[in-house]
């Protein structure tokens, strides 16, 4: 880092989101084209299947994106993310050539072609990828690391990358979790807050991924261990947004939900623990589904509020870029 003439490139990884009605059906496209999520047949006939599968999801897919103001907004999120995360590394690596931050989508634009091309034109030599997915799984964080591979040899610009593969228990991480857990248990009333169930609620994965080895759900229970260590209460995990005819993780969030109506439970905390950044999953699933699946069940459903770019948790992503910009 003692060498001037380096310049920082940081890439923020996440998977993108349709930002109007008309894209939903082209980003699901691309979502089912990914043979790292979901192998459709044989290679050659993934993407007609795709295209099939797009077409049949996208409109009910359009309904949900319409209940949250018509697209994803998880592309602004992910750019105040980096916009924020640049201001504070520019402090920090002022006198060591600087850096430029940017988000690089994988299914929805700005692609890592692009953003790739842009770090070039603006003199990066070398890249710190980060993926806002603070747990690895081979279909999120390995294919948007395997695409951004892919994309830097293809262009022939060979750049140099870091990555970061997980983050699970980094420690401001935690706290910027437990702080939100902190927040919502306010919601409740101060009599009602011991008896507040807490539910981790992390997206669905085939459970073959696992038996493969992946290490999320081991990653996703180090978090929770972190994070209950701070806060002294345990909480129960779920998985959620699952779909298509395979095993999937359990239990799922709406089977949860049963479960804990029929201990008689009476207030459910919900903890969206696999998701940095307000989407579809958090605004539409948890926000509206299960809040009104839990209203059924007579149970008060509320969630803590996303990390987005709170400076609290933009702190945790400038400590995880500078401890791999200063590694050797």
């Amino acid at each position: 880092m003692k060498d001037m003439a380096k310049k920082i490139g940081v890439l923020l990884l996440n998977m993108g989101g349709p930002e109007k009605q008309e894209d939903v059906r082209p980003f699901l496209y691309n979502l089912f084209s990914d043979r790292q999520i979901i192998r459709l047949g044989p290679a050659l006939l993934q993407k007609p299947i795709a295209a099939m599968i797009a077409r049949r999801r996208a409109p009910v897919s359009m309904e949900n994106y319409q209940k949250i103001g018509g697209g994803s907004p998880l592309t602004r999120i992910t750019a105040e993310q980096a916009q924020a995360l640049e201001k504070r590394l520019e402090q920090s690596l002022a006198g060591e050539g600087g850096c430029i931050v940017r988000s690089c989508m994988r299914y929805w634009p700005p692609f890592a072609d692009a953003v790739l091309q842009e770090m070039v034109d603006a003199g990066v030599t070398e890249l710190i990828a980060l993926p806002l997915y603070p747990h690895y799984c081979r279909a999120t964080t390995g294919s948007s690391l395997s695409d951004l591979r892919q994309q830097n040899a293809r262009l022939g610009l060979n750049l140099p990358i870091r990555e970061i593969r997980s983050w699970p228990a980094e420690p401001e991480y935690i706290d910027v979790l437990a702080a939100r857990i902190q927040e919502g248990l306010s919601l409740f009333a101060e009599s009602e807050q011991a008896a507040v169930q807490l539910v981790y609620s992390a997206h669905s994965l085939p459970k073959k991924f696992i038996d493969q080895g992946d290490p999320y759900v081991e990653e996703i229970k180090a978090t929770i261990a972190a994070v209950e260590k701070q806060v002294g209460r345990q909480g129960k995990l779920c998985f959620q947004s699952r779909s298509g005819p395979v095993e999937w993780l359990e239990p799922s969030t709406p089977d949860m939900l049963k479960q804990l109506a029929g201990q008689g439970c009476q207030n459910i905390l919900m903890v969206p623990i696999a998701f940095v950044s307000d989407h579809i999953e958090t605004l539409y699933e948890i926000d509206m589904l299960y809040k009104d699946q839990a209203a059924e069940l007579g149970m008060r459903l509320e969630s803590t509020r996303g990390l987005n770019d709170d400076p609290q948790f933009i702190k945790a992503l400038r400590t995880l870029v500078l401890r791999a910009a200063r590694s050797e």
